[in-house]
């Protein structure tokens, strides 16, 4: 087991000599062994281990227990030990986020706080196979992409896996002959969760009737959709390099291009992968960048050009003649149809619907302050100008476009690019100085309703 693990961690050069270590201990079977390997390679790496074990101030007196069983464990193996405690029910309330991505999240601020600016530190978590075969089926099951598919990398950052190359029982046969003790956590024989349910039932249903190896034949795909995923980056970065153009516009803005005929040449999955290679060097990140926004990239290098749409991150996508570019930056004209606008004369306030019925018999008629039923609205609302696919629901349920209703409205084509929405996506709740959507109306059943008001609610002559 150690000869394994220690050869593992030579594979991916996750740690150099002197290296700081931050061994993220719950108490489970995977941290502790993954501690005790740790211990035992501390001689011949000349490793500096300290232990982070973090109390989400869930489970009462067993989650006490096990930080007690660390801090004792970490004495006995003569490792410094913090124990870190967080509320991660308060934090999931505050941050609108699941209890258990709040506990991960706070995890993982512990374990960087710990790690602090040492540029030598690693974090090792105890991940293994059996973990890596849940992250891809759950990633597989949501509509990931390669990169999802990939599972978690045997290195990230600062972070390290060194026991993704073992299963699970191989770490309780480890433990068992080595007569080390650990801790058994009653949630994870829930199925509450998503992983739970594929750990207890999906996985050994599929290694019982399919294949009793299928959790290493899954995390071998893992590791395949790792390589393809690095080979198709590489490439992308290359084709950008031969083919890509950067541009400094009037007024600051840097944009980027790419000719359309280059782009409609490539594979499929290769176009996606250079689109997201334009992004990632404008923005710096591609975290809020979705299939649909590649795809609506794509879709102007096969159309005219004068199109354009409004990404993440403030960027523009446009086609100008044979070339592809995104923008980002200060724009000399604020007002350009689709931007997404921080419009400080907007206020919106959220009203118990009991205390709105007290005041009002009824919705009041004003043009520039509206009422809408807050519990419809499940994404984060914007106000900006008109985009591609801007609808509006009727008293029938038919959608309407944003389109149809300004010609329907004879409103003059210079002023409708002018006019603000507030929109949910392409949902728009509100034709500011028009109309509402039915969709998101006042009833009866209204528990909480938003308030918003356009200018104060007055007269703006718009």
């Amino acid at each position: 087991m150690q000869r394994k693990v220690e050869a593992y961690i030579r594979r991916y050069n996750m740690l150099e000599q002197g290296s700081k270590v931050i061994a993220a201990v719950s108490g489970g079977a995977d941290s502790v062994c993954l501690l005790h390997l740790l211990v035992s390679i501390s001689r011949q790496f000349g490793l500096e281990i300290q232990t982070v074990h973090v109390h989400h101030g869930l489970r009462g007196q067993e989650a006490d227990r096990d930080a007690q069983f660390v801090r004792e464990l970490s004495e006995k193996w003569k490792v410094p030990c913090l124990v870190v405690c967080r509320d991660a029910a308060a934090y999931a309330k505050q941050h609108g986020v699941s209890v258990e991505e709040a506990g991960r999240e706070i995890r993982y601020q512990a374990f960087q706080e710990a790690a602090g600016q040492n540029d030598k530190a690693r974090i090792a978590v105890a991940h293994h196979q059996e973990d890596q075969a849940e992250t891809i089926l759950h990633n597989l099951f949501r509509g990931s992409g390669l990169k999802g598919l990939g599972g978690m990398a045997p290195v990230r950052g600062n972070i390290i896996r060194p026991l993704l190359c073992t299963g699970r029982r191989e770490i309780e046969a480890y433990l068992q002959e080595q007569g080390i003790p650990y801790c058994q956590d009653s949630t994870n024989a829930s199925t509450e969760y998503t992983r739970n349910k594929l750990r207890h039932k999906v996985i050994p249903m599929v290694c019982e009737e399919v294949n009793f190896q299928a959790v290493a034949h899954i995390v071998a795909a893992g590791e395949k959709m790792r390589q393809a995923e690095g080979y198709f980056e590489r490439e992308s970065a290359r084709l950008w390099q031969e083919y890509g153009r950067t541009d400094i516009q009037d007024g600051g803005y840097r944009r980027l291009g790419i000719p359309a005929e280059t782009v409609a040449g490539l594979p499929d999955i290769l176009q996606g992968y250079v689109v997201m290679e334009m992004i990632r060097r404008l923005c710096g990140s591609r975290k809020d960048i979705s299939s649909g926004h590649v795809q609506q990239v794509l879709d102007l290098a096969e159309k005219g050009t004068g199109r354009y749409f409004d990404l993440p991150y403030g960027v523009r996508a446009c086609r100008e003649y044979d070339t592809v570019w995104l923008e980002a930056g200060e724009r000399a004209d604020k007002r350009q149809p689709g931007m997404l606008l921080n419009n400080d004369s907007f206020s919106m306030e959220c009203i118990a619907a009991s205390a709105f019925r007290e005041k009002y018999r009824k919705i009041p008629e004003k043009t520039y302050t509206k009422w809408f039923d807050y519990d419809k609205i499940k994404g984060t609302l914007s106000v900006r100008t008109r985009q591609t696919g801007d609808y509006f629901t009727l008293k029938d349920g038919k959608k309407k476009t944003i389109k149809a209703f300004m010609i329907d409205e004879k409103i003059p084509r210079a002023k409708r690019d002018e006019m603000l929405l507030l929109a949910e996506g392409h949902h728009v709740l509100w034709i500011v100085g028009c109309r509402i959507s039915e969709f998101y109306k006042v009833t009866e059943e209204t528990k909480q309703i938003l308030q918003v008001k356009a200018d104060g609610g007055e007269e703006h002559g718009r």
